[in-house]
């Protein structure tokens, strides 16, 4: 059996780092995860291939290689999703689709021979074994939650590590908290499931002996839903592995509560973690109550951001607006705690109402659907009915693209968070070919043709003369800033 897994393109997105990749000749941010688990599910006599469509393009002759092709998507892969499945069907080779994309719309892919949905712990053996029989049936799901002590270590053999910005792990599934918006819950549940330290450290050897050396991302809903496991178990492991591997560095997303724990923002910084992504989503107590953001509520969210950069975490943020509680006051107020704040990394996006939420089945109930989500944070859709006017809610929100991230705004909030932060020293990552001509690229493409040139320069010198130790963070951004400027005047425009 020759199976080829393919992974769709993404569009140019907020998180897709197309423009900066391109300093660091990397063709994506990271592998297909999902798709390398399944393929190590797989029987082991099969014949396994990956094409990434981010790294290279899906040809024929990969088609006529393979008997069938395994896929996942994201919705934001859906015009990707929908070439492959056409390509697919002109060289007569059936698929396998799972993934987030396909739990609420596999009734719109006819041409998709079958699909293995929900944990594929559960429902991808089911597959199997009736495949082997010769009766596979067209859908399996399951409203179960799987163990994660039977997930296999993925597949790396398939990857050319060389084509990414960072790998990937995943250490648990499930978040404690339940925001109306989030399907998380909806698909992964409340109590967090968990990989053991032996599990994360043996996934961990694989890349490290396969020569990666850099950052990794746990692509965990919630990192710190289990503060006792977290504690005492994984963050001490990760610092035992990471003895002698001082270029090898965490990044994760986690609640802003983390904040609030001294001791575990210090164990986290210890095991190598430096950035975290965190859902901010709104300065507006009114619009926490409404999505049961309950974590958010009654803080002041700045300075806990501020705690956060203090101990060593650079914050990336996640915002939205189009709440039914937002007023027209709401952009104002989400540009100057962005600025405030100084989060960088600040994904704004129009609130969405992904299936199987809370708030899908409210503005179902109210008639306010218009219908799926596009997957896509900043393209300016919407998939219900605001309350707030639609046309003024689009302009305001643009309005927050073109102020946070034109150059005066956005190398301002680099100073204010290269300013407030302190680098724990405890990654020390080697200055490599690719980081010295990013460099250069950077004073060519930005200093000397953007239009940021000035702010450019001003921040150069600035963190050399303030902040010399950050340099190289400060270029990072500046390059960062390039990608977002080209994302959001697409959409800003």
């Amino acid at each position: 059996m020759n199976v080829l897994f393919v992974y769709p393109e993404f569009p140019d997105t907020f998180w897709s780092f197309k423009h900066a990749l391109r300093f660091i000749h990397k063709r994506a941010a990271m592998p297909p995860l999902g798709l390398l688990t399944i393929a190590s599910m797989l029987p082991h006599e099969w014949n396994k291939r990956l094409v990434d469509m981010n790294v290279k393009r899906l040809s024929g002759k990969d088609l006529e290689w393979a008997d069938y092709v395994y896929m996942s998507a994201m919705n934001s892969q859906r015009a990707s999703v929908q070439q492959v499945v056409a390509q697919c069907k002109e060289a007569g080779v059936p698929i396998v689709a799972g993934g987030p994309m396909f739990l609420g719309e596999h009734q719109d892919f006819p041409d998709i021979a079958h699909f293995v949905l929900n944990e594929a712990e559960i429902t991808l053996p089911r597959f199997l074994a009736d495949f082997a029989e010769g009766r596979p049936q067209r859908v399996y799901t399951t409203d179960e939650f799987a163990d994660l002590s039977t997930s296999p270590v993925p597949m790396w053999g398939l990857v050319d590590t060389r084509r990414y910005a960072q790998m990937c792990i995943q250490y648990s599934r499930g978040c404690p908290f339940d925001c109306d918006f989030c399907n998380i819950t909806a698909m992964l549940g409340r109590a967090p499931r968990t990989k053991t330290a032996a599990q994360l450290l043996a996934e961990l050897d694989h890349m490290y002996q396969a020569g990666w050396e850099g950052d990794i991302f746990f692509v965990d809903d919630n990192f710190i839903g289990n503060k006792r496991q977290i504690k005492t178990e994984i963050l001490p492991a990760l610092i035992r592995w990471r003895a002698g591997k001082p270029g090898v560095s965490f990044s994760t997303e986690a609640s802003i509560n983390l904040a609030d724990d001294d001791e575990l923002m210090n164990l986290m910084v210890a095991a190598g973690f430096t950035s975290i992504f965190v859902g901010i989503e709104t300065p507006d107590e009114d619009s926490l109550i409404e999505c049961s953001k309950i974590q958010n509520r009654g803080r002041d969210l700045v300075a806990s951001v501020q705690r956060l950069q203090q101990a060593g975490l650079q914050v990336q943020g996640g915002f939205i607006v189009g709440f039914d509680s937002d007023k027209p006051s709401i952009f104002e107020r989400q540009i100057e705690f962005i600025q405030k704040s100084g989060i960088v990394t600040a994904m704004v996006g129009l609130l969405q109402a992904p299936c199987g939420t809370r708030l899908y089945e409210r503005l179902h109930a109210e008639g306010r659907l218009l219908g799926e989500t596009s997957g896509n944070n900043t393209d300016t859709s919407m998939n219900f009915i605001p309350k707030m006017d639609a046309e003024a809610l689009v302009a305001g929100y643009k309005r927050i693209l073109a102020s946070i991230y034109s150059p005066e705004a956005y190398y301002a909030r680099v100073k204010t968070f290269l300013a407030n932060y302190v680098p724990s020293g405890v990654v020390k990552s080697p200055i490599r070919l690719q980081e010295l001509s990013a460099f250069l690229r950077s004073i060519y493409v930005l200093g000397l043709k953007g239009p940021e040139r000035v702010q450019y320069w001003r921040l150069f010198f600035w963190t050399l003369w303030r902040r010399p130790r950050l340099f190289p963070m400060a270029i990072t951004f500046s390059i960062y800033g390039f990608h977002f400027r080209r994302v959001c005047d697409h959409y800003v425009q």
